[in-house]
């Protein structure tokens, strides 16, 4: 006869659900910052002399979001159906 809890969850789903986690807090981080580059700049068009870094996070910011929405998509994917 088998002891402790009927549905016990398997560690390699427990850090999927974790790396999901996290990898969606971080998607929303850049998702945010993004929105907040664009703003503070006004669409690009009021950049400090030496901002030249706000090109940059325009490229950078919405890949990593959607790099981050997508791993953690696939991370809780993953986690569902492991612990099916």
């Amino acid at each position: 006869m088998q002891k402790g809890p009927k549905h016990k969850m398997k560690i390699p789903s427990i850090i999927s659900y974790l790396l999901g986690i996290i990898s969606g807090a971080a998607s929303l981080f850049f998702f945010f910052y993004t929105i907040r580059l664009f703003f503070v700049t006004r669409g690009l068009t009021v950049i400090h002399t030496d901002g030249q870094g706000a090109y940059i996070g325009a490229i950078a910011f919405p890949i990593l979001a959607v790099a981050f929405g997508i791993a953690a998509w696939f991370s809780l994917k993953s986690a569902r159906s492991n612990s099916k």
